[in-house]
């Protein structure tokens, strides 16, 4: 009985924490006007706004340059920018391609390379609402020195208030509260063993966190949002 009443309520708490998690996803957007950073970066994903948008924030001058991580490495960069905002001569000078990441802690990795490698110490984070939470973390996780401004993109199908309605937006809501909570796990146990094995040893040098703004192959007739890696998972 009593272990019935301890399943009871760990399956409780993790029911409000679910609703707690998606009421801080649906108040990601409409993101707020982000202060001006070292730069931009946009994890690729199944939304194509997500590149579109840290291209329109470079235009609004907001950031020095922009990174996509994760692009699939049959990507062209002529195809990419057919398909993105903006003018060629922007683009050429001041959007990066990633190739590497195959999932969020490897566009963190990516990220925290590329950000270290310029010097930058502030980041636009450009990512869907509901991947913004995970993102946040892994990025913070790698690099705990960097300032993040979240600036998400919204994701119509989860802004309706009864999300847990519908079965396509209740298992998407319900992965990334569990894959979040499994990260979050992961960095509690590297606070107390003291050990950090998603950093490499430059990023193990970092100083301690300053903190984040968080409120969290193509061919050319392909859609943008096949430039993500095959079988990347967000």
């Amino acid at each position: 009985m009593k272990f019935l009443t301890l399943i009871g309520i760990v399956a409780l708490i993790w029911l409000v924490g679910l609703f707690v998690f998606a009421d801080r996803v649906r108040n990601l957007t409409p993101p707020p006007e982000p202060a001006r950073a070292d730069a931009i970066v946009a994890l690729t994903g199944p939304s194509a706004e997500r590149v579109n948008a840290a291209i329109r924030l470079l235009e609004q001058d907001k950031g020095n340059r922009v990174l996509i991580s994760g692009v699939n490495r049959e990507v062209r960069r002529k195809e990419l920018r057919a398909l993105t905002p903006g003018s060629n001569k922007l683009f050429n000078c001041c959007v990066d391609l990633g190739f590497e990441a195959e999932d969020t802690l490897g566009n963190a990795q990516e990220i925290a390379t590329w950000a270290r490698g310029k010097g930058y110490r502030s980041l636009i984070v450009v990512t869907s609402d509901y991947h913004m939470p995970r993102s946040l973390l892994e990025i913070r996780s790698v690099m705990p020195g960097v300032t993040l401004i979240p600036y998400a993109v919204s994701t119509p199908s989860l802004d309706n208030s009864r999300w847990w309605r519908a079965a396509v937006t209740a298992r998407r809501m319900t992965l990334e509260y569990m894959k979040y909570l499994a990260v979050l796990g992961r960095e509690g146990l590297h606070k107390l063993t003291g050990e950090h094995s998603e950093r490499t040893p430059a990023q193990n040098k970092t100083e301690p966190a300053a903190g984040d703004e968080s409120g969290e192959g193509g061919e050319g007739g392909r859609s943008i949002t096949e430039f993500k890696r095959s079988g990347d998972k967000t």
